[in-house]
């Protein structure tokens, strides 16, 4: 089988335990709903959603083609790869792709990495990513005191203060994203990052919700919303997407709060571990040389995630495969310009 309806990927995805939350079919329907078209490959080695976004009028109906955390890989034959990566060049030809963009979650080093790149040799190193390559892994399928040991001792005193009675912290699981909006919206402000529209966020959350796979929590003191959290289950992950928090009442640590309540729901559902989704791109040496002195990009938030003293991984990278060369630079000069006035 090559190209796959969306009913067949659903049924596809449901049997594939490796398969991330940003190549399952709940992640592809709500991206068809804001500006994207999903198609589906599904051969014997491989596997993958490949998103499409059309590009303005005087491309005369170019596109950019993504990848987002796949293919998913089911073999390590390297010649059954290559033809599954000449199945998705036909559709992205087809569809008129500049360039298409692929970013795996699979982990470098591995058995599994090296037979996907060796099968990636018509791709060069993108010129931007889009996902950060690498983050935390918390293992989940052990008793709590092995998470409490796990952790370092400032980030295990403030989970057990969060959790006390006397701390006054609630949790609620509302259906409407609403309260989580406005808090996500609120750190979007202090943090200087961009947020999509309330509608996409519900979206994202129904769409995982009609399967049991999403969960909004959110922390509550004195009645008053304080901190949010989504989280995903796909296979035998759970994924910390989106997280939020008030300038004010800081000191209940609702934060922590929710990071172990997600934790507990993450076990509950079988998942072996829990991914906190993206910190700086550095080697170890870097990361602890100056995890206490830098705040930009995802260093603001790597101090907080180090400590539950998860399992740090790199996944393989990001890498385009261009089909209009001269197009292609193009787009590269335009992030480039783009990235230096941000």
């Amino acid at each position: 089988m090559a190209e796959a309806t969306a009913e067949r990927w659903r049924s596809f995805v449901n049997g594939e335990p490796n398969c991330s939350v940003l190549q399952s079919a709940e992640w592809a329907e709500v991206k068809e709903r804001f500006g994207w078209r999903a198609r589906y490959v599904i051969c014997d080695a491989a596997a993958a959603v490949i998103l499409f976004r059309r590009l303005p009028r005087w491309t005369l109906g170019a596109t950019i083609a993504y990848i987002p955390r796949g293919p998913i890989l089911r073999r390590k034959n390297v010649y059954e790869l290559g033809l599954f990566w000449r199945e998705v060049e036909e559709i992205c030809r087809r569809e008129r792709a500049i360039f298409l963009r692929v970013e795996p979650e699979i982990e470098e080093n591995t058995e599994e990495g090296a037979a996907l790149l060796a099968s990636m040799d018509a791709f060069s190193d993108a010129f931007a990513t889009v996902q950060p390559p690498r983050t935390i892994l918390l293992s989940v399928n052990t008793p709590e005191t092995d998470w409490l040991s796990r952790m370092n001792q400032k980030t295990r005193y403030n989970t057990n203060f969060s959790m006390r009675e006397e701390q006054g912290l609630t949790l609620e699981t509302p259906d409407d994203v609403r309260t989580f909006y406005s808090l996500f919206a609120e750190t979007g402000a202090r943090d200087e990052f961009g947020v999509h529209s309330q509608a996409y966020y519900q979206a994202v959350y129904d769409a995982f919700r009609r399967e049991n796979r999403a969960f909004n929590l959110v922390a509550v003191a004195e009645g008053k919303p304080i901190a949010a959290l989504m989280l995903f289950i796909q296979g035998r992950r759970g994924y910390y997407l989106y997280g939020a928090s008030a300038n004010a009442e800081r000191k209940r640590m609702p934060n922590h709060f929710l990071q172990y309540h997600a934790m507990r729901i993450c076990a509950e559902y079988g998942c072996l571990d829990y991914d906190l989704w993206g910190i700086p791109d550095e080697d170890p040496d870097a990361l602890e040389a100056q995890f206490r002195d830098r705040s930009d990009g995802l260093w603001g938030v790597y101090r907080f995630k180090r400590g539950y003293g998860g399992r740090t991984v790199r996944m393989l990278g990001s890498f385009d495969r261009v089909y209009a060369p001269l197009a292609y630079r193009l787009a590269a000069l335009i992030d480039r310009f783009r990235r230096r006035r941000s």
